[in-house]
């Protein structure tokens, strides 16, 4: 399938350094009329061959304007969508009577149709590195807490919750994202308060007892005036991790890349991987099976730009070959996006090198609902960047 990109007058001011992606496939993962899908970012996704595991979050449908459409005054429920096609059909999961209940961002009430889970000891210590294993990380936004949960079949039945310390800040708001580096030993970054209490930066911590205990490894930059929060980490070799996040200061939305040769042990800051991302999006990044770095984001632009058609939100991605210290022209994935309520991705490579980029989305043909989107695509090949 071919994705051609038609670009309207005063859309896209840097057009020399954007192009349309080509072989590109769309396809719904999760859509209900009435319903608000979103945010795989604030979830996580798993890959075994070409069997993908991805959590989203569904909620009610109200219209808030251009914000996020959810009605916070209902239960809202976090899913699992599952393919053992490489993406392109999906069965959605229920994992709340498989010991997954999490409680966390843009949440206002807990489920009432399942029990309430707390927080247990750790018995035994977990085998990072079993065939069917998969950990998922989530915030209780409530308390400034934040939980992990294992699986080892696949994300099918799940053990936990079990606690992740504050780590000596005011409060912590994991996302799932760790680099696994032994049977027991396994690195996680997270999303932890300012010295006020405010709203974050990126800490690296790590278990090397299989999660018994976990200590902090490393703060990632200075303390932002703005926020700097939901990594993306990527390993590059034995002692080297490549990780984004998602900054704000004042009114710049962008998308910063860190460098540490020593295991997370200290970073270094590389150029921006994206100098802009409208009004803010998390990044998503793998390492190619060519060793490329892969890269992909949410543009949104603003209510009033879309309504003048003079700017659209994008799901957009870029490929660094020299393992982030430089990044290639953005390619527009789709860009048809009808509001600013989109993006948050979460990204795998299929064993036949097609990447799956799994996004929340809104656009005219499905009407006013979020929904859950993937994108397959075949990326250039390596030195056709």
């Amino acid at each position: 399938m071919l994705f051609l990109l038609i670009v309207l007058p005063g859309t896209h001011n840097n057009l020399s350094a954007q192009v349309a992606a080509k072989d590109v496939q769309h396809v719904k993962v999760y859509y209900e009329p009435g319903m608000y899908g979103g945010w795989p970012a604030n979830n996580g996704i798993w890959i075994w061959g070409n069997e993908i595991l991805v959590g989203f979050s569904k909620g009610y449908y109200k219209d808030l304007g251009p914000k996020h459409n959810i009605d916070r005054d209902k239960p809202q429920l976090h899913l699992l969508a599952r393919s053992k096609d490489g993406g392109n059909t999906w069965v959605i999961e229920d994992p709340a009577t498989r010991g997954l209940v999490p409680h966390g961002h843009f949440i206002a009430k807990p489920r009432t149709d399942v029990p309430q889970q707390k927080v247990q000891p750790l018995k035994e210590p977990i085998n990072f590195q079993h065939p069917g294993f998969a950990l998922a990380a989530y915030s209780n936004s409530d308390a400034g807490e934040s939980r992990y949960w294992y699986s080892y079949d696949k994300g099918y039945n799940w053990n936990g919750p079990f606690a992740l310390p504050n780590f000596g800040t005011p409060g912590t708001a994991a996302r799932t994202d760790y680099i696994i580096d032994g049977k027991n030993e396994c690195t996680l970054f997270i999303t932890a308060a300012k010295s006020n209490g405010k709203e974050g930066r990126v800490i690296c911590v790590k278990t090397t007892d299989g999660g018994k205990t976990w200590l902090l490894r490393s703060r990632i930059g200075g303390e932002p005036e703005g926020y700097d929060i939901m990594p993306a980490s990527v390993r590059i070799s034995k002692n080297e991790i490549l990780v984004t996040t998602r900054k704000k200061e004042g009114d710049v939305s962008l998308i910063p890349a860190w460098y540490s040769s020593d295991n997370g042990k200290s970073w270094n800051q590389l150029q921006n991987a994206c100098d802009d991302t409208g009004i803010g999006n998390p990044p998503a990044m793998i390492r190619l099976k060519d060793g490329r770095i892969c890269l992909v984001y949410g543009y949104r632009s603003d209510a009033e730009s879309i309504a003048a058609n003079t700017k659209t939100s994008d799901i957009r991605a870029r490929l660094s070959s020299d393992n982030g210290k430089s990044w290639s022209r953005e390619y527009i994935l789709r860009n048809d996006g009808s509001g600013q309520d989109v993006g948050y991705p979460r990204i795998v490579q299929r064993p036949d090198g097609k990447i799956v980029a799994i996004y929340y989305f809104m656009d005219n043909k499905t009407g006013r609902e979020r929904y859950i989107g993937a994108t397959i695509w075949d990326p250039p090949a390596f030195g056709k960047e």
